[in-house]
C-alpha cells in the first residue's frame, strides 16, 4: 500500500513538466553554470584588469624613471602580456578626475619626488575608488605595486654604494607555504555555494510533490477519496513521505552529477590557459574531486536532508487549507535553510562543535562543506545523518497525526 500510496504521487509529479525540470535539469543547468562559470567569469574579470590598459591621472612632476615604471608592460619570455602598464594623463585636480570618470586612478605629487635613496623622502598620494573591485584590481594595484617596485630599486641602488646588496633590505627572507590539502585548494573561495546549492535543490525538488500531495489534493477534493479507501493513515503518510524523498533525491543525485560535471570541465579548461591565469581561477574553486567514500557519505547526507525537508514539507502542506497558502509556508522555510549555507563562507571565523551537527539540515550543511574541502570527519557525518533521520521521524509524526485529524483535513 506505501508503494502504491507513492507511485500515485510519483504518477501526478511526472506529469507536471515543470517539476522534471526543476528536478532534473535545473541542476544540471544551474550548478554547473555557478560552480564553473562564476569562478571563470570572475578569474577573467580580475585577470583582464591587469592586462588592460587603464588611465592613470598625474597632477604634480613625476620622476622620469616612475613614469616609465608605470607604463612599462611585464611580458613573459613568449611576449604574453602579464600585467600591460597604465596610460598617464595629466589633470589639474585628482581627486575630481577620479570622481568624475575620466580616469581610473589618479596620483598627485606636492613637489619633486627622490630620485634617489638617501635624498630626503616625498608624499604621492594616490587616488581611487576604494570600494570598487574593478579599480581595485586594475589600476590602483598597478600603481601600488609600480611605486613599491620603484621605492626598492632606489634602496638598492643606494645598498650598491655601500657596498651592500638587496638582502640588507631583508636579512629573513619569509617564504609562505600553502599547507591546504589538494582537495581544499581545488574547492577554492567559493565552496560554500556546494551545500548551499544542493539544500536549495533537495527543497526544490521535495516541494512540488509534497504539496501538491497534500494542500494540493485537499483544494482539489481526491485526498478524501484516498482516506476513505482501505488504507491506513500511516501507510498514507509513509507513501507520500516515500514519494516525496524519491523527488527529492532525484534533485540532489543531479546536484552531484552537475558539481563533477564542472570539475571535469574546468580541468579540462584550466589545462589549455597560461599560468597566469590559473592559480587565480583555482583560489575560486570549481574543482571538486571527491574520494568514492566521501561520495557515498555525501549521498548519505544528502538522502537524510531530503528525508526531513520532505517531513517538514508534508506537515505544512497538510495543515494548510490550499496549495496557495501552503505555499506561503514554505517561503520562509527556503529563507530559513539556504540563509545558513550563505553564511558557510564565514565558516573559517566559526569554532564550530558537535551540537551544531545535531541541527537537522544545517549540520549536515557543515559536514558536506567538510567534504568538499577534503576534510570529512566520520563522527560528523554520522551525527548529521542521526540528526536528520530524528527530525524526519518527528515531523512524519506531526504529519501522521495532522492527517487523523478530521478538523485538519476538511478544513479546506
Amino acid at each position: 500500500m506505501v508503494w502504491q500510496v507513492a507511485a500515485r504521487d510519483l504518477l501526478a509529479t511526472l506529469r507536471d513538466r515543470r517539476t522534471l525540470n526543476a528536478t532534473i535539469f535545473m541542476p544540471l543547468l544551474l550548478i554547473p553554470l555557478l560552480t564553473l562559470g562564476l569562478p571563470l567569469l570572475m578569474g577573467s574579470l580580475l585577470g583582464g584588469q591587469q592586462q588592460e590598459r587603464q588611465t592613470v591621472g598625474v597632477s604634480g612632476p613625476l620622476p622620469a624613471a616612475l613614469r616609465a615604471a608605470l607604463e612599462r608592460d611585464e611580458t613573459l619570455p613568449g611576449g604574453v602580456v602579464v600585467r600591460a602598464g597604465v596610460k598617464l594623463q595629466a589633470v589639474p585636480d585628482a581627486l575630481k578626475a577620479v570622481q568624475d570618470g575620466t580616469v581610473d586612478a589618479a596620483v598627485r605629487a606636492d613637489g619633486p619626488l627622490p630620485q634617489r635613496a638617501g635624498d630626503g623622502t616625498g608624499t604621492l598620494e594616490l587616488y581611487a575608488k576604494l570600494g570598487n573591485l574593478r579599480a581595485q584590481a586594475g589600476a590602483y594595484s598597478k600603481v601600488s605595486d609600480v611605486v613599491e617596485g620603484y621605492n626598492r630599486t632606489l634602496a638598492v641602488e643606494r645598498l650598491g654604494t655601500l657596498g651592500l646588496d638587496e638582502t640588507a633590505l631583508a636579512p629573513i627572507a619569509l617564504k609562505p607555504v600553502d599547507a591546504s590539502t589538494t582537495q581544499e585548494q581545488r574547492s577554492g573561495q567559493l565552496a560554500f555555494l556546494i551545500p548551499m546549492l544542493m539544500v536549495q535543490f533537495i527543497l526544490s525538488g521535495a516541494m512540488a510533490t509534497a504539496l501538491d500531495a497534500t494542500a494540493g489534493e485537499k483544494e482539489r477534493g481526491t485526498l478524501e477519496s484516498l482516506l476513505v479507501s482501505p488504507v491506513r493513515r500511516a501507510e498514507v503518510v509513509a507513501g507520500k513521505l516515500l514519494a516525496t524523498t524519491l523527488t527529492a533525491l532525484t534533485s540532489a543525485a543531479f546536484s552531484v552529477v552537475g558539481f563533477l560535471v564542472s570539475s571535469l570541465a574546468m580541468r579540462a579548461w584550466l589545462s589549455g590557459q597560461p599560468d597566469s591565469v590559473v592559480p587565480m581561477v583555482q583560489a575560486l574553486g570549481g574543482q571538486l574531486s571527491l574520494s568514492l567514500g566521501s561520495v557515498l557519505a555525501l549521498l548519505g547526507v544528502a538522502a537524510s536532508a531530503a528525508l526531513v525537508v520532505s517531513a517538514l514539507l508534508m506537515a505544512l502542506g497538510i495543515y494548510a487549507r490550499s496549495f496557495k497558502e501552503a505555499q506561503t509556508y514554505a517561503a520562509p522555510i527556503t529563507l530559513l535553510l539556504v540563509l545558513p549555507a550563505i553564511l558557510l563562507q564565514f565558516a573559517d571565523f566559526l569554532q564550530v562543535g558537535l551540537g551544531v551537527y545535531a541541527i537537522p539540515v544545517i549540520g549536515g550543511q557543515v559536514a558536506i562543506l567538510e567534504m568538499v574541502r577534503g576534510a570529512p570527519q566520520p563522527l560528523h557525518v554520522l551525527l548529521a545523518i542521526a540528526a536528520n533521520v530524528v527530525g524526519a521521524a518527528l515531523l512524519s509524526g506531526v504529519a501522521l497525526r495532522s492527517f487523523g485529524r478530521e478538523e485538519v483535513i476538511f478544513r479546506n
